[in-house]
């Protein structure tokens, strides 16, 4: 095949490198891509169906990127060719991630990675699958369109809880009831890459943290992931108060009851959480 589209200097910024500064300051990155697909009908249709939508592929790059906790250039550039691939007409990729800013000894402006993949490779490797679940809340606005959006934005959502309206808990006194839920997720994601997700879709529902507890748009939170336990400043898994907040365990127990703890009913009081229903549609 001779056919190709090509995408030149894309640019994000994230976190990459093994060094300590490198975990902590997010760093600027290019990505240049260039993928083989069979035009020959789109040349005659002069139909966007018929070829791949490039500023679709861009788009998903940048996720992939902002997204990323990576040590190596080399698994991140892995990971964006594996994006690329997903789309239908796809049939090789060729990446060239860039570091714009390598911190080496010598004087170089730049330092890459590049690398070819095939539609063949891609659909032959084994590809590990992640379960978590991620409570979603919003008490500002179009509470339901801000957990539609949530949802949507999440990717592979396999499960759903009912919308429960809530007491606010915490935070000050004359804000308005929060729409809370609880979803389940199969992801390739890390829960680092994972929680960037998150922190993407409150910033596209323009959430901000203003007031510890306060009204809010749109709230994204990993409850659980897998069988993993992890406590750093960044990211707790699972969630350290799930287990004492009734608005998060009753939604958990529509779709996955046997991940609340024991007597959580009788424990926690009743009030406050009510059954709204399944998330509208529209």
């Amino acid at each position: 095949m001779t056919d190709v589209i090509e995408i030149n200097g894309i640019r994000a910024v994230t976190i990459v490198g093994a060094l300590p500064h490198e975990r902590e300051i997010p760093q600027p990155l290019r990505v240049d891509l260039a993928f083989e697909v069979d035009l020959h009908d789109a040349g005659s249709s002069d139909e966007l169906g018929d070829t791949v939508n490039y500023g679709l592929v861009a788009d998903r790059v940048v996720a992939v990127v902002e997204e990323s906790k990576d040590v190596l250039l080399e698994r991140l550039v892995a990971r964006i060719t594996d994006e690329v691939l997903a789309f239908d007409r796809v049939e090789a990729v060729t990446a060239t991630l860039t570091k714009l800013r390598p911190p080496i000894a010598v004087d170089a402006i730049d330092t890459a990675v590049k690398i070819r993949r095939t539609r063949a490779e891609a659909q032959t490797r084994p590809h590990t699958v992640n379960t978590a679940y991620i409570a979603l809340g919003s008490n500002l606005g179009d509470r339901q369109g801000y957990l539609r959006l949530g949802v949507a934005g999440l990717g592979n959502v396999t499960a759903m809880s009912d919308v429960y309206e809530t007491d606010p808990v915490g935070g000050p006194d004359d804000q308005g009831s929060f729409l809370n839920m609880v979803v389940k997720v199969e992801t390739s994601l890390d829960p680092f890459a994972l929680l960037r997700r998150c922190q993407r879709i409150e910033a596209e529902a323009m959430r901000q943290r203003v007031v510890r507890w306060g009204p809010r748009t749109l709230d994204v939170d990993i409850v659980l992931f897998d069988g993993v336990t992890m406590d750093g400043d960044e990211l707790t898994i699972p969630h350290p108060r799930y287990t004492e907040r009734r608005f998060v365990l009753a939604p958990l127990a529509d779709i996955a009851p046997d991940r609340c703890p024991d007597g959580w009913e009788e424990r926690l009081a009743a009030g406050g959480v009510r059954v709204v229903g399944p998330l509208s549609t529209s």
